[in-house]
């Protein structure tokens, strides 16, 4: 339990954060180490930034949604680096910072003369961070984007129904999951960096990550040597198997018979479903739940193998019971029993849910533009790091204060580097 009669410290306090990066892989990254505290400079191009803060744009005038979102807890510094002074300003901020992050296209901080040898020279302890569409190979070199990250980690070939198109997820596993992975690389290098005291280079491709998180298809790709994936709605359907690991639609990736079902209201509702999961150690309530006690002793239907070849008879009747229900009412009478069930959220519920606010899974964000808007807030809870989502930076929000406070400039100096047009147009209460 927290002693709150200490000011609690953040977990990345005093880390500075060179944030190179933009759109969604990056910053999901950047932000998440801002929430635990580091100080994240975000360098964007001068009077343009970020390109997401004006694609999808709700509000006029404002900073898109999609920007707002992935950038809390930042400082915002415009930087031209193709400027002289601007590659000055720069060096001085990779001597300054611990990491610095970025998921440019392949070999454009080499252009920029900032080569990750030149970066160690400048600064031999930091961290250098890279998010790329690829590993080393034949398309090392290639432009990668969410959808194409999710069809070439594994994907996309393994979700949808059997007969169907292979189709994208609606989680971002491309561009968020690889900031995730891509996190855990930097506070580890970090962590490493305290018994060598010397900085490395951290690099997640967007296939890698999405394969890690298939990585239970790419199990049953090697299952498939040994015979049928006995679990897969096809097995029971007699529809043979081929050399790949095929699309199952809403089965269970664990080994444990799992659907999608209709609930009460389903005709209406778009979301009006459950997914409801037959294991093996609840079958018996399962079948008093739905009113087929005899299913626990009729032979053919008391053991998981015998079960397998009737899933979409034994679905097909639980699905009678579940839509005689709501998804709620369904999840109320089987969690007492231990039946594992989930209602289908849409993404209105789970904005509407007070509950994920108390413990900060949703946040209510007051914006100088945009008034307040909703965000997803941190998905991990710390008891010694409590975190406080604080809104994204204005474009340049920041420029004369990180030049000034973090690197040093003053007086003439300053006057030098606001005037050389490295900075972008400073607005004048953030110069007095």
């Amino acid at each position: 339990m927290l002693n709150e009669s200490v000011s609690p410290m953040k977990a990345l306090e005093g880390i500075k954060i060179l944030d190179f990066t933009h759109v969604q892989s990056g910053p999901t990254c950047t932000q998440i180490l801002g929430w635990f505290g580091a100080d994240v400079l975000k360098v964007e191009r001068p009077g343009v930034g970020d390109a997401t803060r004006k694609q999808l744009v709700d509000v006029p005038g404002a900073d898109s949604l999609y920007f707002t979102m992935l950038n809390h807890n930042k400082r915002s510094i415009e930087l031209n680096s193709k400027n002289e002074i601007g590659k000055e300003v720069l060096t001085r901020l990779i001597e300054e910072c611990d990491v610095l992050v970025e998921n440019f296209a392949p070999g454009a901080l080499d252009r920029m003369g900032f080569s990750w040898e030149r970066i160690q020279e400048i600064n031999p302890r930091i961290i250098m961070a890279s998010i790329k569409g690829f590993g080393p190979g034949k398309y090392q070199d290639c432009k990668v984007y969410e959808n194409v990250a999710r069809c070439a980690g594994g994907s996309a070939s393994t979700t949808g129904l059997l007969d169907g198109p292979p189709l994208v997820t609606g989680a971002q596993i491309g561009d968020s999951g690889t900031g995730l992975h891509l996190c855990l690389g930097i506070v580890t290098a970090l962590f490493q960096r305290e018994k060598t005291g010397r900085g490395q280079k951290v690099t997640t491709a967007m296939q890698d990550a999405v394969l890690n998180l298939a990585r239970v298809k790419m199990r049953d790709q090697q299952r498939l040597a040994s015979g049928p994936l006995n679990e897969y709605s096809q097995f029971g359907e007699g529809i043979p198997f081929g050399e790949a690991t095929p699309r199952a639609g809403n089965d269970s990736g664990g080994g444990q018979p799992g659907r999608i079902l209709k609930c009460k209201g389903w005709e209406d509702d778009p979301n009006a479903y459950t997914y409801f999961i037959c294991q093996a150690a609840i079958w018996d309530k399962v079948c008093d739940v739905i009113g087929e006690p005899e299913w626990k002793t009729k032979e053919g239907y008391t053991t998981p193998p015998e079960r397998l070849g009737k899933l979409n008879e034994i679905f097909a009747r639980i699905e009678q019971w579940t839509m005689t229900k709501t998804k709620f009412e369904v999840m109320d009478i089987c969690n007492p029993f231990n039946i594992p069930v989930g209602p289908i959220l849409s993404m209105k519920e789970i904005a509407e849910d007070e509950s994920l606010y108390a413990t900060g899974t949703m946040v209510r964000v007051n914006h100088p533009e945009r008034g307040e808007y909703l965000s997803v807030g941190c998905p991990i809870k710390m008891s010694d790091s409590p975190v406080e989502v604080t809104r994204s930076p204005l474009l340049g929000e920041h420029t004369v204060e990180i030049l000034s406070e973090v690197l040093g400039y003053s007086g003439e100096e300053l006057d030098r580097v606001v005037g050389s047009g490295a900075v972008g147009e400073i607005k004048a209460e953030a110069a007095q």
